[in-house]
């Protein structure tokens, strides 16, 4: 098979490896020779770092460097059977990226986007054959994140999802359907992990040590600072602004002055030495609180608005139960899905909860989920 990746960026060049990796025949396009050298020669220096490290065979890393090619024409994938963009997160970049390709490839080639927080229907509707399109969001590194998220646009035809899911399928990759509503499940999700924990810091109530501290002694492998440092403040509130205009601006995913602050002073995190954290050498840092009850007040409160989202998500047909809980085990290695969480914890608690919340500040982003309220009057469980 034949594969098209368009952007040789850290995920167009994670894409190619995975899928070369996998026996396909990888065409790489970048109009930037330069990016094109830089991602070959990184491949390389990886592929050698996974032989040192015995994970790969001598035969495995030359079949993977053979079975990919770096080039700058989009010309030379007329026979391509499935291509995937990894361009700049821009609507338009990307309907004009679309109409482009509908004019080089066959007509039983996939087009897909690799978007984490864009209308994959609205990309679709930039083509003459829309039904053909089809999201596949990889998570980053998607050399070793297991998660892809297959997202058919209203327009995408059921052979193609079909189809999409079986090769994708073949990478050694878990997949996940979902409906393409903003955020998708894991973007859409996750915004409590971080909003609700920059809202507990503003208030005073914590300081980020004590709030990271107290969320990976619940089992999250990073706290919500340490992991938007990671991240890039420049990249994760883009998606959470984003989620929020998307979603009409609704309450529950208002972005943070804090966070929006970090990025106006270009302090975007580990990568710029600076974030929530200060990465210089010899910078000051705070212990956390250790109380028990301040622990518990923050995890308590993340986790509900957490499980609430995910309640939401069911509730409005987003993803099945086991895909929810799928994408957040294996896409942000939370360490249990937050569906069977609900049930662990148990739904009237959790109704409990956020009740507490929405009464304490009157803001609608604590409004319950209508499916755990219904639940809670069946007595039923998610699982």
């Amino acid at each position: 098979m034949k594969i098209g990746v368009i952007g040789s960026g850290t995920m167009g060049a994670g894409i190619a490896q995975v899928a070369a990796q996998a026996g396909n025949q990888v065409i790489v396009i970048d109009n930037n020779k330069e990016a094109l050298s830089k991602a070959s020669g990184q491949l390389v220096d990886t592929l050698e770092k996974l032989l040192n490290k015995q994970k790969i065979t001598t035969e495995k890393r030359t079949q993977i460097v053979e079975n990919i090619q770096w080039l700058s024409d989009i010309n030379i994938l007329h026979d391509a059977d499935l291509i995937i963009e990894a361009i700049v997160e821009n609507l338009e970049v990307k309907q004009k990226l679309f109409s482009s390709l509908e004019l080089v490839i066959s007509s039983s080639c996939i087009l897909a986007t690799n978007t984490s927080s864009l209308s994959v229907t609205s990309i679709a509707a930039s083509c003459k054959y829309p039904e053909r399109v089809i999201g596949i969001h990889f998570f980053n590194p998607a050399t070793i994140m297991e998660l892809v998220e297959i997202i058919p646009a209203i327009q995408t035809s059921t052979e193609i999802v079909n189809a999409t899911k079986k090769i994708v399928d073949s990478w050694n990759k878990k997949t996940v359907v979902v409906k393409d509503t903003p955020g998708f499940i894991v973007n859409r999700i996750a915004r409590p992990f971080y909003s609700e924990s920059i809202r507990i810091l503003e208030e005073g109530f914590a300081n980020i040590e004590t709030i990271d501290n107290a969320l990976c002694q619940l089992g999250f492998r990073m706290g919500p600072f340490a992991l938007m440092d990671l991240i890039g403040h420049d990249i994760n509130y883009t998606v959470t602004e984003t989620v929020w205009k998307s979603f009409y601006f609704d309450p529950k995913y208002t972005p943070s002055f804090t966070q929006k602050r970090l990025v106006e002073a270009k302090w975007f995190g580990k990568k710029s030495g600076r974030g929530f954290y200060n990465y210089t050498d010899g910078a000051d840092k705070n212990s956390p609180d250790l109380d028990a009850l301040v622990c518990s007040t923050i995890t308590n409160r993340v986790l509900v608005m957490l499980i609430n989202e995910a309640a939401n998500a069911l509730f409005l047909h987003v993803a099945s139960k086991e895909d929810i809980d799928l994408a957040m085990t294996k896409g942000v290695n939370y360490p249990k899905g937050l569906l069977k969480w609900a049930d662990e914890l148990g739904i009237g608690y959790c109704v409990e909860k956020l009740d507490a919340l929405y009464k304490e500040y009157g803001e609608d982003r604590y409004r319950c989920s209508p499916l755990l309220r219904k639940m809670l009057a069946q007595q039923a469980t998610f699982f």
